[in-house]
C-alpha cells in the first residue's frame, strides 16, 4: 500500500485536545487537516485547516470529510460506529470500525481480552434488578458497576462496597458491566502502535495515579521490575496482533501485589497517559499515530529522559491560568494548553511535563510547579 505523504490531508473525526496535539504534528510534518466537530471553534479546530462543524451522527458531513482527505482517523472512541463503518468503505481510515466495535462496548472488550489469554477482573452482565443478585453471587463485593456504552473520567460507574450500596441500586433497563474491585499496588498503562503492514512498537509503560477517577499524573519510567514491565509490554504488543489495529492505542492496565497483570481498558487511539512522549521520546505517540495510518515507517520509542507529566484541570472558579511566567522559568518544565474557553471544573484544560534525572525528581518538581499555577 502507497504511502500518504506530506502535502496530503488528514481527516480527525473529533475535535478535542488529542486531536489538537495530532494536528500540531500533522502540520509539522507538512500535512493539511481537516476536523469534524459539533463544537465550533474546537481546540483540534484552532490548528487544524477547515472545521466541518456537525454532529458525530450527521453522514452528510461525514462523506464530506471524506471527500476532502487522504486517510481519516478519530481522536477519542464515542464517534459513530456506523459512519465510520460507511466511511472505511471507500476511504483509507483507521483503527477500522471492527476494532472501534469491540472497545466502545465495556463488555465485548473484556469478552475479547478475556478470549485471548489475558487476565481481567471477574465481571457479568447486567440488565435488571435479579441480575444484580446474580452479579453479587457470581463475581462479590466489593465491586465496579459500569455502563457499556460511554462514560469516561469516571462517569457512568458507580462503586459497590456492602450490600446496603446494593440495595440502593436502581437498575434503569440499561446494560452495564458488574466488575471486581481488585487491590491493585498500581495502575500502568501501554502506549503501542501497529502499522499497516504489522509491525508493533510499544512505548515505555507508565505509571499512573488517579484522583476521583481523572488521571493526575503519569510517571515515566514505571517504578516496576524487568520482568513486569516485559510482561505489560507484551500484553499490549499481543492486542495489537488479536485486535489488529492500525494506529496508536493504549492498554490500561492493573498491577496486583502477587505480580498479576489485569486489563482495565482499551483506548483504540492516543492517550492521555502518553503525552509525556511529546517532550520525553524520539517520537510522539501523535507524530506516531499520523505514521501508522499514513503507511509510513514507524519511528523510535527511545526515551530520552525520566519524565512526569501532571494534568491541569479547570476548577469552574474562574477560565484564566496564571502562574505560567513563573513556570516557564524552568526550563526543563514544558507547558500545554488546549485552547478550551471554560475551566469547569475537574474538565481537562493542560497538562505540563517535567524532565529530570531521575523520576523522582520529576515527580517532586511536577507537583511543586503544578501549584504555581492558579485559576482567576
Amino acid at each position: 500500500m502507497e504511502a500518504i505523504l506530506p502535502g496530503s490531508t488528514i481527516g480527525v473525526l473529533g475535535g478535542g485536545q488529542l486531536g489538537r496535539m495530532l494536528a500540531f504534528e500533522a502540520k509539522r510534518m507538512g500535512y493539511k487537516v481537516v476536523t469534524l466537530d459539533p463544537v465550533p471553534n474546537s481546540p483540534c479546530g484552532q490548528i487544524a485547516d477547515k472545521q466541518i462543524v456537525a454532529e458525530f451522527d450527521d453522514f452528510d458531513a461525514a462523506f464530506k470529510l471524506a471527500e476532502m482527505c487522504d486517510v481519516i482517523t478519530y481522536e477519542f472512541e464515542n464517534v459513530n460506529v456506523e459512519i465510520v463503518e460507511a466511511l472505511e468503505e471507500e476511504n483509507r481510515l483507521y483503527p477500522r470500525s471492527h476494532v472501534l466495535r469491540i472497545t466502545q462496548n465495556r463488555l465485548q472488550e473484556k469478552e475479547f481480552v478475556r478470549n485471548i489469554g489475558i487476565g481481567v477482573v471477574d465481571f457479568c452482565r447486567v440488565e435488571c434488578s435479579e441480575d444484580v443478585e446474580s452479579g453479587y453471587r457470581k463475581v462479590g463485593l466489593p465491586a465496579i458497576l459500569k455502563t457499556v456504552h460511554g462514560g469516561y473520567d469516571g462517569k457512568g460507574q458507580v462503586v459497590v462496597e456492602s450490600e446496603e450500596d446494593l440495595k440502593r441500586l436502581n437498575i434503569k433497563g440499561q446494560t452495564l458491566i458488574w466488575e471486581k474491585k481488585v487491590p491493585f499496588i498500581k495502575e500502568l498503562s501501554v502506549v503501542c502502535a501497529r502499522d499497516v503492514r504489522g509491525n508493533v512498537v510499544t512505548y515505555p509503560v507508565s505509571e499512573n495515579i488517579h484522583r476521583e477517577n481523572i488521571l493526575d499524573m503519569s510517571i515515566i519510567p514505571a517504578r516496576i521490575s524487568k520482568e513486569i514491565e516485559n510482561r505489560a509490554k507484551e500484553v499490549a504488543e499481543t492486542i495489537a496482533v488479536k485486535l489488529d489495529i492500525v494506529g496508536v492505542f493504549c492498554v490500561e492496565m492493573f498491577l496486583l501485589k502477587d505480580g498479576r497483570i489485569f486489563v482495565n481498558e482499551i483506548a483504540p487511539r492516543p492517550h492521555n497517559s502518553g503525552h509525556y512522549t511529546i517532550n520525553a521520546c524520539v517520537t510522539s505517540q501523535f507524530e506516531q499515530q499520523l505514521r501508522a495510518v499514513c503507511g509510513l515507517p514507524l519511528g523510535s520509542t527511545k526515551l530520552l529522559s525520566p519524565a512526569a507529566m501532571v494534568n491541569i484541570l479547570g476548577e469552574g472558579r474562574g477560565n484564566s491560568l496564571t502562574g505560567v511566567d513563573e513556570l516557564l522559568q524552568d526550563p526543563d518544565i514544558s507547558f500545554h494548553f488546549y485552547g478550551k474557553k471554560e475551566a469547569m471544573a475537574r474538565r481537562k484544560m493542560g497538562h505540563i511535563t517535567v524532565l529530570a534525572d531521575s523520576v523522582e525528581e520529576a515527580i517532586k518538581k511536577a507537583e511543586q510547579k503544578r501549584k504555581q499555577l492558579k485559576w482567576v
